[in-house]
């Protein structure tokens, strides 16, 4: 897959995982099983282009003894999940007009 079209279907699986609350990575990476492989070094690089961007914020929070970061939309992460839709709905149709609508 173009390194392009996988970036932008990385971030918006991503923003799903994050659609209905917060998660942690690990959780994360299990809620996208099924839909995607995702391995941690592809995750977090992910996680924190999407929190500089501002789609996404932080909190720490204790568990079982160790720290979990823990991550949530903001307002424009949710608008930048839309955005990804509307995208790929949009190449959806340029592909079956070059491949026919059998994809």
């Amino acid at each position: 897959m173009d390194i392009q079209i996988k970036k932008g279907v990385l971030d918006a699986c991503v923003l799903y995982a994050l659609k209905n609350g917060e998660s942690y990575g690990y959780k994360i990476i299990n809620d996208l099983k099924g839909i995607i492989d995702i391995s941690e070094s592809t995750l977090y690089p992910i996680l924190k282009r999407l929190e500089a961007g501002g789609a996404l914020k932080t909190y720490n929070r204790e568990f079982n003894g160790r720290i979990r970061r823990y991550y949530y939309l903001t307002a424009e992460g949710e608008k930048k999940l839309n955005e990804y839709k509307y995208d790929f709905e949009s190449v959806i149709l340029i592909y079956k007009k070059i491949f026919g609508e059998r994809l």
